[in-house]
């Protein structure tokens, strides 16, 4: 059975509020830029991780931080019944002060890591989408990613504080963001840097392969799309 060439483990990142857990995948070179991967309200599950490696076998210098720690160890949940009344649960508990401060934490620790070779983008997914077009704002990272970042049609305010190059995936078919509300990034973000992809046929969480709503096409191309944007950070 042949092994993975990406190493991944779980770290610790110190945080103002304490110590947290965070997914760390290195790449088969042993170094290269910093992701800073954004979970959904699902935790840093299997998909999460599994986005990490698949970035890190790209080779970046991945750190998915635990930002429910608060709330229980390294939670990791999946998409239906019970799991997603808690997910909600979790994400509606959330303290946004607190996730900033963690969130800096973790930047401020991938930042220091020896094997990150320095300009470091955000990429996440819902949840982490609309945090990675926050950080975006006012971070200090150097490009970020945000699929179907949910709530940032009600942010657009940030659009005028844009820091570096922002890229946005959403599916045609998302029950949780109407085609009005990508409207309205897609007119807020017209005179930043920002790309804004919409994928005919996909629905909420189309990245997704554990998902009933993971469509393969809108996934790749989306995939082909966000390498070509962060290849930047090299």
């Amino acid at each position: 059975m042949s092994h993975s060439p990406v190493t991944s483990q779980w770290t610790d990142v110190s945080g103002p509020d304490g110590r947290f857990g965070a997914y760390l995948a290195r790449p088969p070179a042993g170094q290269g830029p910093g992701l800073l991967l954004l979970q959904e309200i699902f935790g840093v599950n299997e998909h999460i991780r599994g986005v990490a490696d698949q970035y890190a076998l790209d080779g970046f210098v991945v750190l998915a931080p635990d930002l429910f720690w608060r709330q229980g160890h390294r939670i990791a949940l999946g998409y239906e019944g019970a799991d997603r009344e808690r997910a909600n649960a979790l994400k509606n508990a959330l303290d946004t002060e607190q996730t900033w401060r963690d969130l800096e934490a973790s930047l401020s620790t991938l930042r220091a890591r020896p094997e990150c070779s320095g300009r470091i983008g955000a990429l996440g997914y819902c949840l982490g989408g609309r945090l990675a077009f926050n950080a975006a704002a006012s971070l200090g990272i150097d490009a970020a990613v945000a699929y179907y970042g949910g709530g940032i049609q009600d942010q657009l305010a940030l659009a005028e504080q844009m820091r570096c190059p922002i890229q946005f995936h959403y599916g045609e078919l998302d029950a949780h963001i109407p085609p009005t509300a990508v409207e309205a990034v897609r007119q807020a973000m017209a005179d930043t840097d920002a790309e804004v992809h919409v994928y005919p046929g996909a629905g909420h969480g189309f990245n997704c392969w554990a998902r009933g709503s993971y469509h393969p096409a809108s996934a790749a191309l989306a995939h082909g799309r966000s390498l070509a944007f962060l290849a930047t950070l090299f």
